[in-house]
């Protein structure tokens, strides 16, 4: 699913980490971003995708699409998170 929803996200003009706890070395490069989002993990779904600007600094969290969808509703998801608001 990741590999569908990469490209989703590459084709709306975003970067695509994916992060997976058993890659420890990118897992510690971004766990101060999930756990701001989710002290303790409870009320994440799988997968969960974090929308993040400067997620190598002091990065700021816009918004999360939790769970998997048909592309074209990740699409739509993605789309609402940076939608201007009025």
């Amino acid at each position: 699913m990741a590999f569908y929803d990469q490209k989703v996200a590459e084709e709306l003009g975003f970067d695509f980490v994916d992060v997976k706890m058993q890659d420890t070395a990118t897992y510690r490069k971004y766990r101060k971003i999930l756990l701001a989002q989710y002290p303790d993990k409870a009320e994440m779904g799988w997968p969960t995708y974090l929308l993040c600007e400067s997620p190598e600094g002091d990065f700021k969290i816009l918004g999360e699409v939790k769970g998997g969808h048909p592309k074209g509703e990740f699409r739509e998801r993605l789309q609402e998170l940076i939608a201007p608001t009025p």
